[in-house]
């Protein structure tokens, strides 16, 4: 139940021609508190009910756990849920042994794309593909809780 994942910024499309899969994710925040985060997901015909943690300093490691719930029970969840519900397309590529989820935001978050990478050790040492960009690990407004309360295309002065 602990959750160790980097996240990046993807610098081209290179990934799609790659996926072996692709889904349409709609999520929302129960509760967006930095010590415990609520999640409710419907991803294509699946729900799920996701409890995270606060994530260690590097921004890699935290506690999760998840939890298969009908779809229709998730919807009438969404309609409780904080300010902005998320909407994304998550491509899964394998490069190697590892799993690459690479979600393309939508609504307004339009434009973002990122790349999270699960590992077993927080210390694993990883190669990406040279459509993955800079490393975001640890910075709080690429977490989806964030981006559901300040959406990446009303950022000011942004260097992404």
């Amino acid at each position: 139940m602990i959750e160790i994942e980097r996240k990046f910024l993807v610098n081209s499309s290179d990934y799609r021609s790659l996926a072996y899969s692709k889904a349409h994710i709609v999520q929302g925040f129960l509760n967006s508190h930095p010590d415990r985060v609520v999640r409710v997901r419907i991803t294509d015909d699946n729900a799920f009910l996701t409890v995270k943690g606060r994530s260690n300093l590097a921004g890699t490691t935290r506690f999760e756990w998840e939890k298969k719930i009908p779809v229709a029970e998730a919807k009438l969840l969404l309609e409780l849920c904080e300010k902005d519900i998320l909407e994304k397309i998550r491509y899964c590529v394998s490069i190697g042994p590892l799993i690459i989820e690479v979600d393309e935001f939508l609504g307004s978050n339009q434009g973002l794309v990122i790349a999270e990478i699960e590992i077993e050790n927080e210390d694993d040492k990883i190669e990406v593909p040279s459509w993955i960009g800079l490393e975001v690990t640890g910075d709080i407004k690429y977490y989806n809780s964030q981006l559901s309360k300040n959406p990446f295309n009303e950022w000011q002065g942004s260097n992404t």
